[in-house]
């Protein structure tokens, strides 16, 4: 029997208390996986604890553990893309380091892929026990928002944790973008996809590498990268004003025509100064979202950059 290689994809951001304890768990969990070779590419993402010397010296003792430290910290959703294009396997797996992903839902993955011939086996959580109730509101309106006016549809609860075939990795790899949304980039380049829910894991060590500013940046991100809605509502709201204020100059020529000069409504009018001035500059302020992605874009810059590897090396 051939045995098919799953290449298990790691970013890894200041989680040296995390890595011998994943690695020790991944490879019990799938023991009993016997027609498939399972190797490790762990990412580090420029951390600046022990997380690259623990690495090390799982490579040292494991012909099956790779790994690529990135020159400096680029942000999880570059580690995993440096994790991907490095892929070789047939499948490729990602998971995060802290084990809130459960390595023990790897072999139901590899069922599923097996047995439906989808190309995606991916988990979703269910329950979001020991998170902020606020963090879980706004990842609820998150999704919501994301499926009622973006172009893509994302499962609520969707994490990164998946399996998938060697061409959806082709395709993913094919999206060499610089300013990535990795959940969003899953659901637009399509395969079928199979679903695992589990519930909420707290991490193991450690704290969350994410702020709640970094969350909503991140949120933010994904949203004007597959949504074009904003600059629609934008077109239409400017639409929607000028046929009201030419209305209102018609009821007003009528009125001083029928009725004569009015007191002006310096109030009104200034109130009114203020709302559409505060509303152009927010207007302007999304247009120039836009216009700086596309700017960043265009430099060409690449999405990491290598600073050591032992994938070469064979």
């Amino acid at each position: 029997m051939d045995m098919r290689q799953v290449d298990i994809i790691v970013p890894c951001y200041n989680e040296e208390k995390n890595i011998a304890r994943l690695f020790g768990e991944t490879n019990a969990a799938v023991a009993e996986i016997a027609d498939c070779r399972f190797c490790y590419i762990f990412v580090d993402d420029g951390s600046i604890d022990g997380t690259l010397d623990e690495i090390r010296k799982l490579a040292g003792g494991h012909d099956n553990v790779k790994y690529i430290s990135l020159s400096r910290n680029f942000g999880k959703e570059s580690a995993m893309y440096a994790g991907i294009r490095n892929s070789k396997g047939e499948l490729a797996l990602i998971m995060d380091a802290d084990l809130q992903h459960p390595p023990a839902l790897i072999p139901e993955m590899v069922r599923r892929i097996d047995e439906t011939g989808c190309d995606c086996c991916a988990a979703r959580r269910v329950t979001r026990k020991g998170e902020p109730r606020i963090r879980s509101f706004g990842a609820r309106m998150f999704y919501k928002l994301m499926n009622r006016y973006s172009d893509i549809q994302l499962a609520d609860g969707a994490v990164d944790f998946r399996l998938m075939s060697r061409r959806m990795v082709k395709a993913i790899c094919s999206m060499p973008e610089r300013q990535r949304f990795s959940k969003g980039i899953f659901a637009w380049v399509g395969f079928r996809t199979e679903w695992i829910e589990f519930e909420n894991v707290r991490r193991l060590e450690g704290e969350s590498k994410w702020s709640a500013f970094g969350l909503v940046k991140y949120a933010l991100d994904g949203f004007l990268d597959f949504a074009a809605s904003p600059l629609k509502f934008v077109g239409a709201f400017g639409c929607l004003v000028t046929v009201g204020s030419a209305l209102y100059f018609i009821i007003e020529i009528v009125k001083t025509l029928v009725m004569g000069k009015d007191i002006p409504g310096y109030a009104s009018l200034l109130c009114l100064i203020l709302f559409f001035g505060g509303l152009a500059v927010a207007i302007l302020s999304l247009l120039g979202e836009y216009m700086g992605r596309i700017y960043m874009e265009t430099k060409g810059r690449p999405v990491y950059i290598e600073k050591e590897s032992n994938i070469d090396e064979d």
